[in-house]
């Protein structure tokens, strides 16, 4: 199971940052350049599609099951030049 923090970029568009789990979801969001945090949670592969869940008190963010799996299954799979 990893992290995940999925960030609103400069231009509106969500961008995914990945990370281990031994990695606070605060501790990464300070790292970040962007301002908005969509979502955050964890996420795991099983059975080959993506399952997200959990969430971040601190950021006041959660999971979006069905919309962060798609999501991160996109960009896993479109390369770096995916936009939602």
């Amino acid at each position: 199971m990893m992290k995940y923090l999925i960030m609103e970029d400069f231009s509106g568009h969500p961008v995914l940052f990945t990370f281990p789990n031994r990695v606070n979801h605060a501790d990464m969001r300070e790292q970040l350049p962007y301002n908005r945090v969509i979502s955050a949670g964890y996420f795991s592969l099983q059975n080959g599609k993506f399952i997200c869940s959990g969430g971040c008190a601190e950021l006041q963010a959660s999971a979006d099951a069905e919309k962060d799996s798609v999501f991160i299954s996109k960009c896993f799979t479109a390369g770096e030049d995916f936009r939602a």
